[in-house]
């Protein structure tokens, strides 16, 4: 459902979700086992990632000898599990910048509990990329020169200050960051951009370079290798744990089941994709003049469905959003002006202000809530006519569709709107 005045769902959701979103009660063992890490940790509570939906099973990953669970599961899932942030390689941990971390062979997740009522992303990266730069720049040898970075001076020079590579980059139809004035080109930007380095890579901190016969690039949260072809974030976590703050000593796997995908899709897929051998990120793509769902792993298409967006004029806004918020079931209820515009959202009881007309849809399956307007993924029982708008801003999706996603798309998943 969607609410036309931003500010005021903003508030309402983060003020309101008790009354009309019904967020879940938690229960008390989980407010106190939420406690409980927080002071094992050394964390304040508020710091411990919320009840957002998250899955609630507790994975092991044989490899590395290391479990992960709920939030930072299913970040990890998002974003491509092991084919692009590595396995774990910790468990959870309070880091040195006071966040709740967990690492992976090539980066350390970290809950931002000041993201939470954001439509960005709740976890991002460990700055490590920054801090490898500082200590490699600052860093001297025995006969008190400095470490190599600091004699490759284009490497460290922002590019848009160089004629030559601004020709280069235009050329090859890249860019230049606008803080930090490094290139986003070639083929570390293809994989910056397909993988949301604006949010988790950071800026680029470097021009690309070559290092021990690689080709690298520094960003602030990462590092980028590009190897025989592939790109990928280099595995400093794993290589330098003693930085980082990050203990690897593994843990028993004490009746964890083993990560596999399959753990978490129940539902048959409607286009009767298995995803089990599938790699890459997750993303879901809306086509607002098509009406149509394209839901993505990596590169691999893994459903196709006719969809149901917001109905002028609450039509659904384009953009690119995130799973931020689920739930299996909901009651959605609010009021809409005598023109049909969504004007605000009802708990249960509420009457409706002079004037306004209440509407109530119950049960309302598979949730899963994308931006700060209140718009969501969600099966709809009441109608058939998927291909055409429909809702309050909402993406209408058939049952069976609505409930395969659910156990697909974790929160963290991209969900790109366009028109």
């Amino acid at each position: 459902m969607r609410i036309v005045a931003r500010q005021l769902v903003t508030r309402l959701i983060v003020v309101v979700l008790a009354a009309s979103f019904v967020m879940p009660v938690i229960p008390a063992p989980q407010v106190a086992a939420a406690a409980t890490l927080a002071q094992e940790l050394g964390l304040d509570p508020a710091y411990i990632p919320p009840d957002m939906g998250q899955t609630e099973l507790d994975v092991y990953v044989s490899k590395t000898q290391h479990s992960i669970r709920g939030m930072m599961l299913d970040y990890w899932r998002a974003n491509g599990a092991a084919s692009v942030y590595g396995n774990p390689i910790s468990e959870p941990f309070a880091a040195p910048n006071g966040l709740y971390s967990q690492a992976f062979a090539r980066g350390v997740f970290q809950f931002h509990p000041d993201l939470q009522w954001t439509d960005e992303p709740m976890i991002r990266l460990m700055p490590i990329g920054s801090q490898e730069v500082q200590e490699t720049r600052t860093a001297t040898r025995t006969d008190g020169r400095r470490t190599g970075a600091d004699r490759r001076t284009g490497a460290w020079r922002p590019g848009a200050e160089n004629a030559a590579r601004q020709t280069e980059v235009s050329q090859a139809g890249g860019r230049f960051d606008d803080t930090t004035g490094f290139s986003i080109a070639g083929e570390f930007g293809a994989w910056y951009d397909s993988h949301e380095g604006w949010y988790y890579l950071g800026a680029p901190i470097s021009e690309p370079f070559r290092d021990r016969g690689v080709m690298v690039q520094y960003f602030e949260n990462a590092v980028l290798l590009l190897q025989n072809g592939v790109v990928s974030p280099a595995p400093m976590p794993r290589e330098h744990p003693e930085k980082y703050g990050i203990d690897m000593r593994p843990v028993p796997q004490d009746g964890r089941p083993e990560f596999a995908e399959s753990l978490f899709i129940q539902n048959y897929n409607p286009s009767g994709v298995d995803v089990a051998g599938l790699t890459g990120r997750k993303r879901i793509e809306i086509s607002l003049s098509q009406q149509t769902m394209t839901v993505f792993q990596g590169n691999a298409v893994v459903l196709q469905s006719l969809v149901s967006t917001g109905l002028a004029p609450n039509v659904t806004e384009a953009g690119d959003f995130h799973i931020r918020l689920k739930y299996p079931k909901q009651d959605m209820a609010g009021f809409t002006n005598e023109s049909g515009e969504v004007v605000g959202m009802a708990s249960e009881g509420d009457a409706a202000p002079p004037g306004q007309i209440p509407y109530d849809v119950k049960d309302v399956p598979n949730v899963m809530y994308i931006n700060m307007d209140a718009e969501a993924l969600h099966g709809a029982y009441w109608h058939n006519n998927f291909g055409n708008p429909m809702s309050h801003g909402c993406i209408n999706q058939p049952l069976d569709v609505a409930a395969y996603m659910y156990d697909f798309a974790p929160l963290g998943t991209e969900v790109t709107v366009v028109k």
